[in-house]
């Protein structure tokens, strides 16, 4: 199963292209780098890790 790619940041609405650095955590909540650092690298919606997400090739 792949991993749905989101498009933007879930607290800031920023862009997230493809190939953007970005966080998510199990249940694929997806953030952008800044507001990864600014939760602790903890999701908002699920209290779980946030790491970092692949990148395609």
């Amino acid at each position: 199963m792949a991993l749905e790619m989101r498009k933007e940041c879930e607290k800031c609405n920023s862009i997230l292209m493809e190939n953007s650095i970005a966080y998510i955590c199990v249940h694929e909540c997806t953030f952008c780098e800044p507001c990864t650092e600014n939760m602790k690298q903890i999701c908002p919606n699920c209290g779980g890790e946030l790491v970092r997400r692949p990148r395609r090739q």
